[in-house]
């Protein structure tokens, strides 16, 4: 072992993980150790975009956590996916590069006292790691002169940010009906301001996957003061109490070969295992909720209401529609030639089905023109399967996924036993507020008028689900629990907040109140989610992170 104890001890080696022990080791008289439970990312599915298909669902790389049975899901249970190998969630997400709405940041700011969090304080670090295609030299042939970019866009960082490099007529169609609806184009969901229809960008290279381990490990593979274990499970927190009463966490155990190791760490111990895995491992700890862990036979070192609570998701309703006159993916991979076609593509361009994000076309706009802002988002597919994972369908179809990106409905994360071997009990709690339960059923509703539209037409849209005999509010909502499912964006579970705030883990800074020596640095800090896909806002957090960590602030 290099030195025990370390500087730094990083718990998780997913989205935050990664960034982290990139900046943190590039000091070379701090030392760093990179826990991650899973194994190394070099499975070839991972990088493969499609791969997404056979990385879900699958323990070689998806921790396989289900959540409770829901009752706005009609007491269905959902299939949990959460990144488990070098990358975490980034080996295994639908790759889409979104930040969200400014309004989001400069919430988080006046929630939390603290203008670090703004818009014009986080846009910064968003940048400082962007390596985005728009600012690769020249001007970009189909947008003219890309200086503007450069105002909102970094192009010197490790994150490879691209344009998707596929084209459907069943997306450019939906594209024209978005704008007869009224939804207008945009050539940016990444401004601030993420109203529009467009094409997402993706973290990919060269038709690649560009997961964090790529991007932020790789580079400094090299660095001595760098040591990375995988499949090392952390099984609680190390945490010392003074004689004067105060807490300080020194360490973790760790399950290794088999073996129970302690590790320790002179300066900090930072969670960044997600927001799922992060409150588990606190409760796990004796850090979270009084009654829940006693009655696990746990010793309580810090009551803290709020670990575990405060669970938010984004859920999205998967309309879908049968078309005919028109290529879809369903034809294409239901075929032995079809297959080899996009197969060969792939090996020869990098391009084509293989080279995919789940979903290629966004759309953000509002629920009801009463909204004051974009409050839905649109992930639009010239496919359809019942579930990710499952095969697709046997007829020609098309997806239009619908969220809404402000739910109300809270959720919680709570451990079932004092064993780290059990599955913490997820309970998203989804379209629990009569307004979630509303905006499901206004949202079926407008995605009816938008494949209503004359752009549409040639290619014959017929709903199959939900099905044009559902036409009230009620009946619509009640359907939307039936298709929808989540769009793995958990967030929330280890808020940060003012030191008054009962529900809240962490301070601004992100160190954990009470308990010194200790940060949560990933989603589940967020105190409410943002308005957009939610690995780019991770990345953030962490740059930040990472200067206060370094700053000792």
């Amino acid at each position: 072992m290099p030195r025990d104890p370390f500087d730094y001890i990083i718990v998780g080696a997913g989205t935050a993980g990664c960034l982290l022990a990139n900046r943190l080791s590039a000091d070379p008289t701090k030392s760093v150790l990179l826990l991650e439970a899973g194994k190394k990312d070099n499975y070839l599915w991972i990088h493969v975009p499609v791969g997404y298909l056979y990385c879900i669902g699958n323990p070689r790389t998806d921790w396989m956590f289900q959540t409770e049975p829901t009752a706005g899901l009609n007491g269905r249970s959902l299939r949990y996916p959460r990144g488990k190998t070098l990358g975490g969630c980034s080996s295994i997400n639908g790759m889409i590069y979104m930040r969200g709405q400014a309004r989001d940041y400069d919430n988080w700011a006046a929630l939390t006292g603290d203008e670090d969090w703004s818009w014009d304080k986080s846009l910064p670090d968003f940048k400082a790691h962007e390596h985005h295609y728009k600012l690769d030299g020249g001007a970009d042939p189909k947008i003219g002169d890309n200086s503007r970019f450069s105002d909102l866009h970094g192009g010197d960082g490790e994150l490879r940010i691209e344009k998707q490099r596929l084209r459907w007529d069943l997306l450019e169609a939906f594209a024209k009906a978005a704008n007869e609806a009224g939804i207008e184009s945009t050539d940016d969901f990444n401004s601030g301001d993420n109203a529009g229809v467009g094409y997402f960008e993706v973290t990919q290279k060269s038709g690649w996957r560009w997961n964090s381990s790529k991007a932020f490990l790789r580079p400094a593979r090299d660095r001595k003061n760098l040591t990375v274990w995988t499949e090392s499970h952390v099984e609680r927190l190390v945490v010392e109490t003074a004689e004067d009463g105060t807490k300080r966490c020194v360490g973790a155990v760790v399950r290794r070969g088999g073996d129970a190791v302690t590790v320790r760490a002179s300066r900090e111990v930072i969670l960044s295992a997600g927001a799922i895995g992060s409150p588990h491992i606190l409760q796990l700890s004796g850090i979270g909720p009084a009654p829940l862990l006693k009655s696990h036979g746990i010793e309580v070192l810090k009551d803290m209401p709020g670990v575990g609570e405060n669970l938010q998701d984004h859920l999205q309703i998967r309309a879908i529609y049968k078309v005919e006159n028109a290529k879809s993916m369903n034809t294409m991979a239901n075929s032995l030639v079809g297959k080899a076609k996009i197969g060969l593509e792939y090996v020869l361009k990098r391009s084509g089905p293989m080279s995919m994000a789940p979903s290629q076309l966004g759309a953000f706009t509002r629920s009801d023109p009463s909204r004051p802002h974009a409050n839905l988002e649109y992930h639009v597919q010239p496919l359809s399967l019942d579930a990710f994972g499952e095969d697709l369908h046997p007829f020609p179809a098309m997806t239009a996924s619908v969220c809404n990106l402000n739910p109300t409905s809270r959720g919680h994360v709570r451990i079932k036993s004092n064993r780290v071997e059990d599955a913490p009990k997820i309970a998203p709690n989804y379209l629990a507020t009569d307004e979630d339960r509303l905006i499901a059923a206004q949202s079926l509703k407008q995605v009816r008028e938008i494949m209503a539209k004359p752009a549409m037409a040639r290619f014959k849209p017929t709903e199959w689900k939900p099905g044009v005999q559902f036409q009230t509010d009620e009946d619509l909502a009640r359907l939307a629990g039936d298709i929808a499912n989540t769009i793995f964006h958990p967030t929330g579970t280890a808020r940060m907040g003012r030191a008054e705030d009962p529900g809240a883990v962490v301070d601004t800074h992100l160190r954990v109140h009470g308990i010194k020596g200790l940060r949560v640095v990933d989603a589940s800090v967020m105190p409410e989610i943002v308005s957009g896909n939610t690995n780019a806002p991770t990345l953030m957090i962490a740059e930040k992170a990472a200067r206060w960590i370094l700053a000792g602030s």
